[in-house]
């Protein structure tokens, strides 16, 4: 069997952004799918289990910060990595993401230079 490419599922509901991470990181050879609100990403991790969950803190309804308490606690999703991808840039902001459950911290606006290798780190930092 061949050896398949990371999945990522990508919690944001801009569609620019969505559409943006998606590009840059398939590019890189990772599958990328997307959920654009806390209730379809439940939805999609009933038959899915990503290797890493980028998460947008700022969604309608549910945010982030309780959507990742909430997958954190799912069985099969404990080990899987969540990093927040987020324009929160306040203070206290990056430790509310830790706290929530989430395993790393990426601002907005992205770097696309530098994107791929942190979600490649965090990937190889979840095998270890």
């Amino acid at each position: 069997m061949v050896n398949e490419p990371p999945l990522i599922l990508y919690v944001e509901d801009n569609p620019h952004n969505m559409l943006l991470v998606q590009r840059l990181l398939r590019a890189e050879g990772f599958r990328v799918d997307g959920a654009s609100s806390a209730e379809e990403a439940e939805t999609y991790l009933k038959s899915h289990k990503p290797n890493l969950i980028l998460m947008d803190i700022n969604l309608p309804r549910i945010d982030g910060y309780t959507l990742t308490a909430k997958f954190k606690k799912l069985r099969g999703l404990e080990s899987v990595p969540i990093i927040a991808l987020t324009a929160n840039a306040l203070k206290g902001d990056e430790g509310k993401s830790f706290a929530a459950g989430c395993n790393g911290y990426i601002q907005k606006p992205i770097d696309v230079d530098t994107l791929p290798e942190l979600i490649r780190g965090f990937l190889e930092n979840a095998e270890a």
